[in-house]
């Protein structure tokens, strides 16, 4: 057996039969003789490629295989692995070394000292010793990226690939690695004392619930306690229904407003997120006096990097089960949904945000899955939308852009049967343009919803905040997405107005569409 039949073996016993790569010369020997049950999904830039694997990881809850070229190429992906990173996605990435005698000299694609080029972004990075170590450390890799869920990086020179296996290091295709993370009985019941024992405790509520799988459980102990609940700022999934009566809104991402949602509560209960993810640094108290903040979280980094509060290191969704035992018996009626209010309108040439998200809410199943990247419109997005299902809400997790377009055929490829719809501003829409072409190439029934009001709106907003109202390059006008779109073999339509957008949006996609609006300008907080 050769190192790179070991490999496709190990691979298939982790169901990592989907490949998301850009190959070059380095890949060559790896993928050449791949087997027929494997599919290489191709994406034409490998920011677009790791930004489909996160969408696909997310969707599925599993690791994928990400193929990467050399050092070039993993610069490319770098941007798209913040997100990956804050999203928690356990992709493995690969990528193709020089062989071993050229690396020290540093012949061409040689990936000089490839361990430390993703650090600290990947959990764990290596380039095995010797071709033998190639299977025992692709395992590695997948066991690392699952368990720490976080991406590991991978370097093997390509002439590995063709040396025959060590019959010894085969051993690694029996194992298995399972993380336990049940929290003990009385500590369930200390936090649920906490919970009983409060006046008025609040939830805050984070993404990586949404990722487990908790909407439901997390909507049901809310309304249990009839607690308000706040979504965890800078939110990348959504883990409770936003038109829910108990649902206070997203955080915002700055430490005195988050202090400020925190008055007159006496305990604050985070779960299934970080404390905090602040982005507008404005410095103050991080609670008021008097409030006990408690989180419960699996991510023992983010547990430890907290600046305030207590926190408990363990599987959220346990604590969820056993605070919802601890309750008993509190069924509470079906809530009365908010409605959304009349959306704003825009200014006779461009339609207000608020208008297309009020179309997307009437005319898409009502158990689509928005991949949103589109920041200076995210309190229309708040305001019109109504998203009572788990899965509903995909948003970049460090906000490096370029995430949005190909995560949205990540989605589609990972959950085929569930309607997929991504809202794209143009100012993002650059930066992962080419995830049309893959989207175009499978036949994915994804509808592009491009906003064109040729600024990047959120960084002009925070040229106010900063005083630099007169910084360069806030604007892209002049950009017709549509002609891109069509030369990527992507069906497009400009919708001239409400009605037409409508109009478009009410029809069933049997393939990849674009649909270009034009907006009027607004800020995230607006």
């Amino acid at each position: 057996m050769l190192v790179r039949d070991a490999a496709y073996e190990i691979l298939r016993a982790h169901g990592l039969t989907t490949i998301f790569g850009n190959p070059g010369s380095n890949e060559l020997p790896f993928l050449a003789g791949m087997p027929e049950d494997f599919r290489y999904v191709l994406g034409l830039h490998e920011g677009a490629v790791v930004g489909m694997a996160d969408g696909y990881s997310q969707v599925t809850g599993q690791p994928v295989l990400v193929n990467l070229h050399a050092a070039s190429g993993t610069g490319n992906a770098m941007g798209a692995l913040t997100n990956a990173v804050y999203s928690r996605s356990p992709l493995v990435l690969t990528a193709g070394q020089q062989v071993r005698p050229a690396i020290g000299g540093e012949a061409m694609l040689s990936n000089v000292d490839a361990a430390q080029l993703t650090r600290p972004l990947a959990g764990w990075s290596a380039e095995p010793a010797c071709a033998a170590d190639v299977p025992r450390s692709l395992a590695q890799a997948i066991f690392e990226a699952r368990l720490r869920r976080r991406p590991s990086y991978l370097s093997v020179p390509y002439d590995d690939w063709t040396q025959e296996a060590d019959p010894a290091t085969l051993a690694v295709l029996g194992r298995a690695v399972e993380r336990s993370a049940h929290p003990a009985t009385e500590e369930v019941q200390r936090i649920a004392a906490a919970v009983q024992g409060a006046k008025n405790p609040l939830l805050v509520l984070g993404g990586d619930l949404d990722a487990a799988g908790l909407f439901d459980e997390a909507t049901a102990l809310a309304e249990a306690l009839q607690a308000p609940v706040w979504a965890a700022p800078s939110l990348f999934r959504l883990p409770f229904p936003n038109r829910h009566p108990l649902f206070r809104g997203v955080l915002p991402a700055a430490i005195t407003a988050v202090a400020s949602a925190f008055e007159g509560h006496d305990l604050v209960l985070v779960l299934g997120a970080p404390v905090f993810r602040y982005h507008e640094y404005v410095p103050g108290d991080y609670a008021p006096a008097g409030t006990r903040l408690l989180q419960v979280t699996d991510d023992a980094e983010a547990a430890a990097r907290a600046p305030f509060g207590e926190a408990v290191v363990t599987d959220p969704g346990a604590v969820i089960a056993g605070l919802r035992k601890a309750l008993g018996d509190r069924s509470a009626p079906a809530p009365d949904y908010v409605a959304p209010p009349e959306p704003k309108a825009g200014d006779g040439s461009a339609l207000h945000p608020d208008q297309v998200f009020a179309a997307l809410r009437d005319t898409q199943p009502a158990d689509t899955s928005y991949v949103v990247e589109s920041t200076s419109t995210n309190s229309s997005w708040w305001r019109q939308m109504d998203l009572r299902r788990g899965g509903s809400y995909y948003f970049p997790a460090s906000g490096g852009l370029g995430f949005g377009l190909p995560a949205a055929v990540g989605v589609a490829l990972g959950q085929p049967g569930r309607p997929v719809t991504a809202v794209i501003g143009d100012g993002s829409a650059n930066y992962g343009i080419t995830g049309l072409w893959t989207a175009a190439q499978h036949r994915l029934p994804v509808t592009f919803v491009l906003l064109r009001n040729g600024t990047y709106g959120a960084l002009q907003w925070f040229a106010g905040i900063l005083d630099a109202a007169d910084a360069p390059g806030t604007t892209v006008p002049g950009i017709d997405f549509t002609r891109i779109a069509a030369g990527y073999g992507v069906e497009s339509v400009h919708a001239a107005d409400a009605d037409h957008l409508r109009s478009v949006l009410a029809e069933t996609p049997s393939g990849p569409r674009l649909v270009q609006v034009d907006t009027v300008t607004t800020a995230p907080n607006g």
